[in-house]
């Protein structure tokens, strides 16, 4: 290893090395529980010392492993991966201890297993934040994509086995992709690291490079799941409930969407987007795909699935920002990351709540249940409420900022889909939170599940409100996608 800050590389090391410990501890429930926890605050403290130097300007590195050619698997905090790599590993301490009290409460089997490869995902996911070129994004990538296998397929059902199946199929195949991108892309500028406005300008054809751009947003697609490539996802929820949490808010699917802001700000740029017309081909991709998900969410019955739609759907946002390419654009996108983040795995941890005391799964079924589980049913609300962009929650804010940005980018139509999406997911989730707390009868009572389930859910959600109410407070994650924006749209101008 070169000489530099080791923290980048401390930071995902310390995940990969839990699950080591996981797998050693075996059947020593305690121990191996403790190992999870103290991996997830280990790398995130590491990534929060971090945060002064990435706000002042400086980006702490260090390079793994030189290779032939010029080329090394390389890791750099800037203020775009810093923020991701803060998200995964702050929502990683609050998942570990919520881990525990549900697969505790569901008498899951295989558990040493599950820990180890949710550590391996979550260090995926930092190493992917932190890549500073694409040879390490894609190794990281990859490693992320075959550790998630084993936790997709964790009940060991038939239906449990025919998702991983599917789960693979998709993700290797754009794995694929994406690496035919990356060569084609080493060929025309060796060795380039990730350069906000883009290192390609000038180096091809058009045809060429849009050959590349088809390539690279085919292969991030999956993950971020562009309709049609987002099958698996929905499939995927057979799954325990915190896994559900991993592919939605905290690695999997935000690897996606990441990997697509990535290539528009870091390797094409966006002048470079425009002059090819790749821009506005990507905004309505993103765009059609958020409506298609919101209809398809208001149809699901299952609470999982209608959550998985919704994913879908909110993911666009990001690529949606990615595509209009303006400051402020790009800065809600990269805010989304977080603000969903937030809001989606508290949606996930309350379906997880309610599975746990209840056992129940199907919307028709939670009438009443706001009384029961007023923390789990109140979250729930503070959670639907920021993803259908309401002021004073976090989805506001960065939906706020993609309308102005496609304003900016002189694509206002653009915020009809905004505000039509928006309508969506109260129509889809207006109605459980009626019926949870105004359906049926009885008295309030608390019938709360254990406090390693409810504490964490109830955390994510106040989050989901500071966030709303003061966007920058705590891990600056405004400031750094605000940061990471403009340095984009600077860069594209020298």
């Amino acid at each position: 290893m070169e000489p530099g800050d080791l923290r980048p590389a401390l930071a995902v090391l310390a995940p990969a090395v839990a699950g080591g410990l996981v797998l050693a501890s075996g059947r020593r429930a305690n121990l191996r529980d403790a190992w999870s926890v103290l991996a997830a605050l280990a790398a995130f403290g590491l990534l929060a010392s971090m945060l002064p130097e990435v706000l002042a300007g400086r980006q702490p590195a260090t390079t793994l492993v030189p290779l032939v050619g010029g080329f090394a698997l390389r890791l750099r905090a800037d203020a775009f991966g810093l923020l991701f790599a803060l998200l995964a590993s702050g929502l990683w301490v609050l998942t570990s201890v919520y881990n525990v009290g549900y697969m505790r409460a569901e008498k899951e089997k295989h558990q040493a297993g599950y820990y180890a490869f949710f550590a391996v995902c979550v260090s995926a996911a930092l190493g992917i934040a932190l890549a500073a070129n694409l040879v390490t994004f894609f190794v990281f990538y990859e490693v992320l994509t075959l550790a998630t296998y084993p936790l997709v397929v964790h009940k060991r059902t038939d239906e449990a086995v025919a998702a991983g199946r599917k789960y693979l199929a998709y993700t290797l195949a754009a794995g694929q992709l994406l690496l035919v991108a990356i060569v084609g892309t080493a060929w025309l500028a060796p060795g380039e690291e990730f350069r906000p406005g883009g290192f390609l300008a000038g180096t091809a054809s058009p045809p060429v490079l849009w050959l590349l751009f088809a390539l690279f947003i085919a292969g991030a697609g999956v993950k971020a799941a562009i309709m049609p490539l987002h099958a698996w996802l929905p499939a995927a929820m057979v799954a325990p409930t915190p896994v559900s949490a991993l592919l939605h808010a905290v690695a999997v699917v935000k690897a996606g969407t990441f990997a697509c802001v990535r290539v528009v700000g870091w390797v094409f740029g966006v002048d470079l987007m425009r002059q090819l017309g790749a821009d506005v081909v990507l905004a309505t991709a993103a765009a059609v795909t958020i409506l298609l998900a919101s209809v398809r969410a208001l149809g699901e019955q299952n609470l999982k699935r209608r959550l998985a739609y919704s994913t879908i759907g909110q993911l666009s946002y990001i690529v949606l920002g990615a595509g209009l390419g303006s400051a402020a654009a790009l800065a809600g996108a990269i805010f989304h990351m977080a603000a969903h983040g937030f809001m989606k795995i508290t949606l996930f941890f309350c379906a997880g709540s309610i599975y746990v005391r209840t056992h129940k799964s199907e919307v028709s079924e939670l009438e009443g249940i706001g009384r029961r589980m007023p923390v789990t049913m109140a979250a729930f609300t503070v959670g639907a409420l920021g993803l259908a962009g309401v002021p004073a929650f976090a989805g506001f804010v960065s939906k706020w900022n993609l309308g102005v940005g496609a304003l900016e980018a002189g694509h206002g139509a653009f915020i009809a889909v905004l505000v039509v999406s928006g309508l969506f997911n109260v129509a889809y989730f207006y109605p459980i939170a009626y019926a949870a707390f105004l359906g049926g009868e009885g008295r309030l009572r608390f019938e709360e599940p254990s406090p390693a389930i409810w504490v964490p859910l109830a955390l994510t959600a106040a989050a989901s409100i500071a966030l709303g109410l003061v966007p920058d407070a705590g891990l600056r994650f405004y400031a750094l996608a605000w940061q990471a924006a403009e340095s984009v749209v600077a860069g594209g101008t020298r």
